[in-house]
């Protein structure tokens, strides 16, 4: 099903009117109805008898997001939500990791009685604890440096902030939030390639897909690094994409 993008922003954001100095365009772009005068909406082309937002010459009228630059903005957002839980999440763990550096002995003591406590109960279903990968992790955990706890729980600090950052650049679509994203995604993804060595799970593969897909489309949609024309074929993409650009240049054409 195609969703009309144009349409769809108007209903929740209402339409963007604009009077052209131009006497041609503001004639095209105007009409008479029985209940008054109605302009033509700059991004879903509908008339609206409301008074016009602005008027002016038509190289000054507002540059409104419409169609595919609609779309690209809700994937955009939708990347930009994913990495603020995931920023989020980061932060708790790193807040974990810190009071556990600062309270590593009696949560092994707590933990040692507990173990103690479900031994008897685990070995009656047969599952040897002292042998479980689960408590030999946490067992190794223990018996890390309080100062390598302190440098894990800062540079996970640090990645949650870039992640953050990341976030409220995208959801305003910032061009340097889609470099940082790129760059940042791509330079984690041979650590997430190397994870998947080591074990696999349906999250780490869904996680690894979603990064590579969001590093091609965001450098190819948005033409970084000088893909498919750069910045200036972005530019002159997006100033294309106004009604107004193009009913001026309908009405060049028929003049010519």
């Amino acid at each position: 099903m195609k969703i009309d993008w144009d349409r769809r922003t108007c209903a929740r954001k209402g339409h963007v009117t604009y009077v052209p100095d131009e006497p041609e365009l503001r004639r095209r772009l105007r009409a008479e109805t029985s209940l008054g005068e109605a302009w033509r909406c700059l991004r879903c082309g509908d008339f609206v008898l409301d008074e016009p937002h602005g008027s002016g010459p038509a190289q000054d009228a507002p540059l409104v997001p419409r169609g595919k630059v609609l779309r690209d903005l809700f994937i955009l957002r939708f990347l930009a939500i994913e990495r603020a839980v995931r920023g989020v999440f980061i932060v708790l763990v790193a807040v974990a990791v810190w009071k556990f550096s600062n309270s590593q002995d009696a949560v092994r003591r707590l933990f040692n009685e507990y173990l103690n406590v479900f031994r008897p109960v685990f070995r009656h279903f047969h599952y040897d604890l002292d042998h479980s990968p689960v408590v030999g992790s946490v067992q190794k955990a223990f018996g890390y440096k309080h100062s390598a706890l302190v440098l894990v729980a800062v540079l996970l600090l640090a990645y949650a902030l870039i992640e953050l950052v990341e976030a409220g650049g995208l959801w305003y679509a910032k061009r340097w939030a889609e470099y940082l994203t790129v760059v940042a995604t791509a330079a984690f993804l041979p650590l997430e390639i190397y994870e998947l060595t080591e074990h696999v799970s349906y999250l780490k593969i869904a996680t690894l897909v979603l990064n590579i897909l969001a590093v091609l489309y965001i450098a190819l949609a948005k033409r970084l690094f000088g893909l498919r024309g750069g910045r200036k074929a972005f530019e002159e993409e997006r100033h294309s994409a106004s009604l107004l650009e193009v009913e001026e240049s309908a009405g060049v054409a028929a003049h010519a």
